[in-house]
């Protein structure tokens, strides 16, 4: 079992908020995080049937002010549950009441916002980290070979060859979860535009191209891409524009959450495909945009990510803006050294947009070293330039 980064995020909201949420993708450790950090918690899965039936007839009987300290998981099966949780947090007025958990993100946060405003406390939990896999010695030396491995718990815990799990996974996702969220009459169209969306990662989204390709309408393109995200399957990276006028892009680009995944999407079996594959370099991005999410998430961080373009191609992979400061990151599937990868910079400080922050620049190189210009770190230590935030 692996020590996660939200840990020690979920312990200090127990003790402050009524309610602690842990939202996130299935399989991603949420049900390991919650039971290893309150053991003593009561522990009840809405997923199974049985209990979820029990807790609808009568939910009271869980939900009750002289029962407090219960884990409900999977919650979004029975979101009527949350106005009872309610009821009991401001009758007992204490911290570290209830826990949810849900797979859910815009399903359980809607509830949540409507039910447990000012009472929760909420933890996004995505799979493993480079960090938290580099501390348990459990990081890939060569980062296609982790791209490809994925980051995903039960990979690690149960030595699970990743292609098995991926099918298996998307074959559930696909089935099951995405026919709750939205009744969709032909699967296999929503398959195609899984496959779609991962061959545009780290390209602009448009929904319009995807639909000519799926042969739907761009609404319902739209509507798909919102399960993906509801589901922590995929997210939006939106650009970074103030004040600069017509001449930036100002349309998101698509990433995955994990990398695993994507790579299993568009069909990647081995290194030696991985190695002369056109989204090669996408997927290196990919993997340090997600890293930078679960950096945001496992701290709760007040920081937003965006990336910057303008149109004549000019761009910043990265941006991290904290406020006062904004971070730029560069990513460079590149072993060696190169000039040109300050570029970007030279147009952003051109852009005289007054403010501050770290340059860095991370590559699948060793070497690491300060020039005058930024840092250049390796792939495997992108967390340094991260932990700067905290």
């Amino acid at each position: 079992m692996l020590n996660r980064i939200a840990e020690k995020k979920a312990k200090e909201i127990v003790k402050s908020f009524p309610v602690l949420s842990v939202t996130g993708p299935r399989q991603s450790g949420k049900t390991t995080l919650i039971k290893k950090c309150f053991p003593e918690y009561k522990y009840y899965n809405l997923e199974d049937p049985n209990t979820r039936n029990l807790i609808e007839n009568n939910p009271k009987q869980f939900v009750n002010p002289d029962k407090p300290y219960v884990i409900f998981d999977e919650v979004q099966k029975f979101p009527d549950l949350l106005s009872y949780i309610q009821v009991t947090v401001d009758e007992l007025n204490k911290p570290g009441v209830f826990i949810i958990s849900g797979s859910e993100n815009l399903l359980l946060s809607e509830k949540v916002s409507q039910s447990l405003s000012g009472r929760v406390g909420i933890i996004n939990l995505l799979p493993f980290s480079i960090a938290e896999l580099k501390a348990a010695e459990k990081l890939d030396k060569n980062p296609f070979d982790q791209i490809q491995k994925g980051f995903y718990p039960r990979i690690y815990d149960q030595d699970i060859p990743s292609a098995d799990f991926y099918g298996s996974y998307l074959a559930t996702y696909v089935e099951r979860d995405v026919r709750q969220i939205k009744n969709i009459g032909d699967i296999s169209q929503f398959q195609r535009f899984m496959q779609l969306v991962a061959g545009r990662v780290g390209q602009l989204f448009n929904a319009s191209s995807i639909a000519n390709e799926v042969g739907v309408d761009s609404k319902t393109i739209t509507s798909w891409f919102n399960i993906l995200e509801a589901s922590y399957i995929t997210f939006r990276l939106v650009p970074y524009f103030k004040n600069f006028g017509k001449r930036i892009v100002k349309s998101p680009k698509i990433y995955f959450y994990d990398v695993g995944l994507l790579a299993y999407l568009l069909g990647i079996n081995n290194q030696s495909e991985m190695d002369i594959h056109f989204a090669r370099g996408a997927l290196f991005e990919n993997l340090i945009v997600a890293e930078a999410k679960k950096h945001i998430f496992n701290n709760s961080l007040n920081i937003r990510s965006y990336f910057w373009r303008d149109n004549n191609g000019n761009e910043i992979d990265l941006l991290l803006d904290k406020g006062n400061d904004i971070d730029t990151v560069e990513i460079k599937a590149s072993q060696g050294y190169k000039s040109g990868f300050s570029k970007g910079f030279v147009y952003w400080d051109n852009l005289n947009t007054k403010t501050k922050g770290k340059k860095s620049v991370v590559y699948t190189g060793e070497i690491e070293t300060k020039t005058k210009d930024y840092n250049l770190v390796n792939w495997k230590n992108v967390n340094k330039i991260f932990a700067q935030n905290t």
